[in-house]
């Protein structure tokens, strides 16, 4: 008699009906949903809160099937250190864009020319060689940072259909943490040297308040060496500020107590107030050249989360979205072609670096093989001996290695961590929405 081993029952939920199928599919209705909003804004209008609405009950539908609830626990205290890791980063680079956007005043961004962009060229020429439908194609705001969020929210969700290897939240941890050491390497980049932006009118339409003059740093150390080459020589020969500044003009100083520190990196007017939070708040996306583009950097760890995680056809639209992204940051001014090489490889690296996070390795399987590899004499000895009673009993075991997880799952507290997770993941996926919603 030969013996076979028992079919595994195959997940059910219409993401994993086929590989790289219905995730896919809810990814080009979510990406091509939205885009009605320059087409038909009232379908648009329809259309997209009955597609939420929908993928917010399947999901939900899913919540008592799913088995991996206690390594969704165990992966909670990293999610919420990554968080709070990437809510730090975030501050710094907030610090960061201000700085480099008042520290040379509003009259160096008026003045200062763009660089010279091969990129920006090369897209200009394309523009009179390729058919028109094409560039309108091209042109077109398919996709921004929300889509882009989105589509990792989803993907992280699909753990509830075993489209993703468990544990979702273990996903979100990995992808968190990396964006917040990409933000950080970003902020010191962009500090390190200031360049101009490609959009010279962006820091007198958006901080208008920042003074128009340098700061004292810049006026010892800076503006009488920006372009007397006798003086640069010099410079270097002496290797000390040798110029006398006649008058250094000096900032205003408001009292911000313990967070007075702040005013020399932040330079507050007397019409912006006495708190230091709202210049934050006005920072935004910074007028400066911000290398490395952050938004291409949100959108590579997306492609990558989505190629790693889930693949299929559909990992490959994703790519084409970033790509077309980085097109139209060029294309429309908002970064250099630089920008975006240097945040797509600095991406790949960095979501490859961080792997130990989220392994794409199946613990799982690997403890039933490990079982697997320790009773195999004892399995060849009893299929010898026709023993089936033997060999249900030694199979029993392995399939006891891999429902150790899951033991947990339908205790009480799990329910109630299993609630909590879901009510707060579509809280921020409500307030992720708010606000990128204008990308």
């Amino acid at each position: 008699m030969r013996w076979s081993p028992p079919l595994r029952p195959r997940p059910a939920g219409i993401f994993t009906a086929v590989r790289g199928g219905g995730l896919g599919i809810a990814a080009m209705a979510y990406v091509g949903v939205d885009y009605l909003r320059y087409l038909s804004p009232s379908l648009h209008e329809r259309l997209m809160p009955a597609l939420w609405i929908g993928l917010a009950l399947i999901a939900v539908s899913r919540v008592p099937f799913y088995n991996h609830w206690s390594a969704e626990l165990r992966s909670a205290l990293p999610f919420v250190a990554a968080m709070l890791f990437m809510l730090s980063a975030l501050l710094f680079e907030a610090l960061s864009v201000r700085f480099v956007t008042a520290v040379l005043g509003l009259d160096w961004h008026r003045n200062t020319p763009p660089l010279p962009d091969t990129g920006q060229w090369l897209l200009l020429a394309l523009n009179e060689k390729l058919p028109q439908t094409i560039i309108e194609i091209l042109r077109a705001h398919v996709i921004g940072l929300h889509h882009f969020l989105m589509l990792f929210i989803m993907l992280a969700f699909s753990v509830l259909f075993e489209s993703v290897k468990a544990p979702g939240l273990g996903l979100g941890a990995r992808y968190m943490f990396t964006m917040a050491i990409g933000r950080l390497l970003r902020a010191i980049s962009f500090v390190s040297t200031i360049l101009p932006s490609a959009r010279p009118w962006c820091a007198s339409t958006r901080f208008r308040s920042v003074p128009s003059y340098p700061h004292p740093w810049a006026q010892k150390y800076y503006v009488p060496y920006a372009s007397d080459a006798s003086a640069i020589r010099q410079l270097i020969h002496l290797d000390i500020a040798y110029e006398r500044v006649a008058e250094v003009v000096v900032d205003n100083r408001p009292n911000w107590g313990s967070m007075s520190f702040l005013i020399d990196f932040l330079r507050p007017t007397a019409s912006e107030g006495a708190s230091w939070y709202n210049l934050l708040k006005k920072a935004g996306g910074g007028c400066n050249d911000l290398l490395y583009s952050g938004h291409m950097l949100v959108a590579v760890l997306t492609a990558m989360a989505w190629t790693e995680a889930y693949g299929g056809f559909s990992s490959a639209f994703i790519w084409i979205l970033v790509l077309h992204s980085a097109q139209r940051e060029v294309r429309e001014r908002h970064h250099y072609s630089v920008d975006c090489v240097v945040a797509i490889y600095v991406g790949i690296l960095l979501w490859k670096m961080t792997g130990f996070i989220w392994p794409t390795k199946n613990v799982s399987r690997d403890r039933r093989l490990d079982k697997l590899e320790k009773i195999q004499s004892r399995l060849i000895q009893a299929s010898k001996d026709c023993d089936m009673d033997e060999v249900r009993e030694l199979l029993k075991e392995v399939e006891l290695v891999s429902s150790q997880d899951n033991q947990q799952s339908t205790s009480r507290a799990m329910w109630l961590f299993s609630g909590a997770t879901i009510f707060s993941t579509l809280t921020i996926v409500l307030l992720a929405l708010t606000w990128t919603s204008d990308g």
